[in-house]
């Protein structure tokens, strides 16, 4: 078994109220899959994460900590959560991370972990 970690892109404009009928709907797609792959035993983690406009980008250069406010890079998409999944190979990463609901709008980048 292998670990994959999904990074999930969309647009952070894009998104709807909190409250609005159709981010309802995203929610539910979410719960939805959360809900499966974690019955087939695939989930590890994952979490949405809040907008980029909240990061906090750290360097260390000349010994010294450098904090920015903000994201490392403008982007057109944004990454807005992760999932963590075990899977026999990369085959069937690959057939979770196609249900992740963000696929259908933005992109979702599919990596093996490093197991140390």
């Amino acid at each position: 078994m292998a670990k994959y970690m999904t990074l999930i892109y969309g647009q952070e404009d894009s998104r709807m109220a909190p409250d609005s009928p159709e981010m309802q709907q995203v929610y539910a797609a979410y719960g939805a899959f959360t809900e499966e792959i974690t019955k087939a035993g695939a989930m590890k983690a994952g979490d949405a994460l809040v907008a980029s406009s909240m990061a906090t980008t750290v360097r260390v250069r000349d010994g010294k900590t450098l904090t920015t406010d903000g994201p490392f890079a403008e982007t057109k998409e944004q990454l807005i959560g992760y999932y963590v999944f075990e899977c026999k190979d990369l085959d069937e990463a690959i057939e979770w991370a196609a249900k992740i609901p963000g696929a259908k709008n933005g992109s979702i980048e599919l990596r093996p972990i490093v197991q140390m």
